[in-house]
């Protein structure tokens, strides 16, 4: 009973930037981690970036300096800032979100994820 809705994928050139979102809805009691994955053609699903409530994050080596992850967390709402971009970063991007869910008045773990949203950076 939880919705992620990204938005903000699209063809870009090397070198340009992109701004994704992902909005999380529904029955969320706390969220906790908010992250975005990609996944490229052929390739694994991989972590790009996470967040915490309090604001601590973690990315891959392959964009740290180049994309900055943040979260509002009264709107349950999470960035993703990508500069510099590659062709190898192209790819379908994933938001991702873990908490609790609160229904019917019980609490049930959070692992929730977006339809994806396809980055496309051409050279």
């Amino acid at each position: 009973q939880v919705q992620l809705v990204e938005s903000g994928g699209g063809l870009v050139q090397a070198g340009g930037s992109l701004r994704l979102s992902c909005a999380a809805s529904g029955s969320i009691f706390s969220i906790n981690v908010m992250g975005w994955y990609r996944q490229a053609p052929g390739k694994q699903r991989e972590l790009v970036a996470r967040i915490t409530s309090s604001g601590s994050t973690n990315y891959a080596d392959s964009v740290k300096g180049r994309f900055t992850i943040s979260r509002d967390n009264a709107k349950n709402t999470v960035y993703l800032q990508m500069n510099s971009l590659k062709p190898e970063d192209t790819a379908v991007y994933y938001c991702n979100a873990g908490g609790t869910t609160l229904v019917t008045g019980h609490l049930n773990a959070l692992d929730a994820w977006g339809q994806g949203t396809l980055v496309t950076v051409s050279s």
